[in-house]
C-alpha cells in the first residue's frame, strides 16, 4: 500500500448526490494498492493538511458549475502545495483543456476517465507522465478515451453518508437518495449538449451486476430511492428494464427516478405502466423549449406536439414529468418565453419544474457542436475562457435583460424558500411588465392556491 493521502480525489458539485465520479476511480485506485483520499467539497471541508500531503490532486469536473468551483480548489492547492501535480477529469475538463493548462492544471482527462487516472498515477510513481493513454498535457493533448473498458464496482464506504445529500420529498415524507448509472455517454447528439463533442454519439452499457451491487451497497447505507443519472435511461431499454425488475424483486419498496428523452417516451410508451409498478416516482425529461423553431436549432429530436403527447403518456401511467428547460437561446423571442409560461400553466406543470429552469441561458463551451451551426454564427462572440463558454448576444436586447431579471428573481426567491408557484407567478408578472405584453393564459383547472406537490429531490437541478 502506498502512502495514504498521496492521491487526493476531489468533487466540488454533482447535483446534490453522493459523487459517483469519486466512488468509481476510488475503487480502481484502491484495487491497485493506492490509498487515495476522497473529499466532496459540496458537503465537507477540504483542510490544508490534506492538501499538503497530496502528490497528485485529481478534481472531478462533470459540468460547468463544478468546473467553476474546481478552479478555486486548484488555486488553494497551488498556494499550499506547489509541488503537487494537478489533474482535472470529466466532461468539462477536455472541453476546456487549453485554458486549464494555462491556469496550471498539469493533466486533463475526458471521456472514460478511471483507467486514465490509474495510468497517470502509475506513470508519476515511475517518474514521468508522458503519453499516458487518455491523459492530455500542455505539450501533448490527448483525445478522450471512448473505447469500452472494464467497469469497476464503485467504492462508497469512504464517502460521506447518503444522509448528507439531497432527499426525495413526497408530501411530508423525506427519503434518503442514492445514485447509480446504467450506461455512459449518449446515442444522441443534441447540438447544445456537452456530451456530444466528447462522446460523439457513443454510449456504453455498464454490466448489470455492477449496477445492482452498487445499488445494494447504497441500500445498506440507507438509500430508499435511487436516481439513475444516465444522460438517457432508455438508450438501452432492455438493459434498463432488466435492472429495474431485479431491483424490484430484491427491494420491493425502493423507488427511483430517471432521465428520459421525449422521443424515447413516445417510442417506448408501453413501458411506463410497468415503470410505475416498479417504483418510478418521476421522470426528468429535457423539454428545453416548446418553440418548434428553437427545438430545430438545438436538434432536440422532438416537437411541441411530442411534448404534449409525452406528458399524456406519463400521466396515463401515473408518473409525473419534471421537465428541464433551456428558455434563453439566440432564437428565443419574447413571445416564445411568454408562450412557455402559458404552456406550463395550461398543462399544470408549475409544481413540476424547479424555478431555476426559467432562468437558464444557453452555454457554449469550447468544442460545442453549436459553434459550427450556421444559425449560431450571427449571434456568436468571442470565447470567454475564464467563464468556460463562448459569449453570444440576443438580437433583441430585451430578451437578455429579461434573462438577467428572471435569474435575480429566482435566486432571491430561493433564499427565502418561496414555493415554485410563488416564483412562477412572480416571473409571470415580471415578464408581463418587462415585455409590455399580457400572457392571457387559460388557467389550469387547479383551484387557486391549491398546491399539488409532486415527488421531487430537495436540491434544484443546475448545469
Amino acid at each position: 500500500m502506498r502512502p495514504p493521502g498521496a492521491i487526493l480525489l476531489v468533487s466540488c458539485y454533482e447535483l446534490g448526490h453522493q459523487p459517483l465520479n469519486l466512488a468509481s476511480p476510488l475503487a480502481l485506485l484502491l484495487q491497485a494498492g493506492y490509498a487515495p483520499v476522497a473529499i466532496d467539497t459540496a458537503v465537507e471541508a477540504l483542510d490544508d493538511e490534506t492538501i499538503r500531503r497530496a502528490r497528485l490532486v485529481c478534481i472531478s469536473v462533470p459540468m460547468h458549475a463544478a468546473l467553476r468551483l474546481a478552479m478555486r480548489v486548484a488555486e488553494r492547492v497551488r498556494a499550499l502545495n506547489p509541488s503537487a501535480r494537478l489533474c482535472c477529469y470529466g466532461l468539462y475538463a477536455s472541453l476546456n483543456a487549453d485554458y486549464l493548462h494555462e491556469q496550471g492544471i498539469d493533466f486533463v482527462i475526458g471521456g472514460e476517465y478511471e483507467q486514465a487516472l490509474l495510468g497517470l498515477a502509475q506513470a508519476l510513481e515511475q517518474g514521468g507522465a508522458t503519453a499516458v493513454p487518455g491523459v492530455g498535457t500542455h505539450s501533448q493533448p490527448a483525445a478522450p478515451i471512448l473505447s469500452r473498458l472494464p467497469f469497476v464496482q464503485p467504492e462508497r464506504q469512504q464517502l460521506l453518508p447518503l444522509q448528507r445529500y439531497a432527499r426525495l420529498q413526497q408530501g411530508d415524507m423525506l427519503a434518503v437518495v442514492g445514485y447509480a448509472e446504467t450506461s455512459r455517454g449518449c446515442l444522441h447528439t443534441c447540438l447544445h449538449c456537452p456530451i456530444t463533442p466528447v462522446y460523439q454519439g457513443r454510449f456504453f452499457i455498464i454490466p448489470k451486476e455492477i449496477v445492482l451491487q452498487d445499488i445494494r451497497a447504497q441500500v445498506q447505507m440507507g438509500a430508499q430511492h435511487i436516481t439513475f443519472g444516465d444522460p438517457d435511461f432508455l438508450n438501452g431499454p432492455g438493459h434498463a428494464l432488466k435492472i429495474l425488475r431485479a431491483i424490484r424483486a430484491e427491494f420491493p419498496t425502493l423507488t427511483f427516478d430517471a432521465t428520459i428523452k421525449i422521443e424515447h417516451i413516445l417510442e417506448h410508451r408501453a413501458l411506463f405502466s410497468e415503470f410505475r409498478e416498479l417504483g418510478c416516482a418521476f421522470i426528468v425529461s429535457a423539454v428545453e423549449s416548446v418553440s418548434d423553431h428553437v427545438l430545430t436549432q438545438l436538434d432536440k429530436g422532438h416537437t411541441r406536439a411530442d411534448v404534449i403527447a409525452a406528458l399524456r403518456i406519463l400521466d396515463d401511467a401515473g408518473i409525473p414529468m419534471r421537465p428541464s428547460l433551456l428558455p434563453f437561446t439566440p432564437w428565443t423571442t419574447l413571445a416564445d418565453y411568454l408562450d412557455l409560461l402559458n404552456f406550463v400553466e395550461q398543462h399544470d406543470l408549475i409544481d413540476q419544474i424547479d424555478p431555476v429552469h426559467y432562468s437558464i441561458r444557453l452555454l457554449l463551451p469550447p468544442g460545442s457542436a453549436l459553434l459550427v451551426s450556421p444559425a449560431m454564427r450571427p449571434h456568436l462572440g468571442d470565447l470567454d475562457a475564464a467563464s468556460f463558454s463562448y459569449q453570444w448576444t440576443h438580437p433583441d436586447s430585451r430578451v437578455d435583460q429579461l434573462q438577467r431579471e428572471v435569474a435575480a428573481l429566482v435566486a432571491a426567491n430561493e433564499r427565502t424558500h418561496a414555493s415554485p408557484e410563488e416564483t412562477f407567478y412572480a416571473i409571470k408578472a415580471l415578464t408581463e411588465e418587462s415585455s409590455g405584453l399580457a400572457l392571457n393564459a387559460a388557467r389550469s383547472t387547479r383551484q387557486p392556491g391549491a398546491r399539488r406537490v409532486t415527488p421531487h429531490l430537495t436540491e434544484s437541478w443546475f448545469c
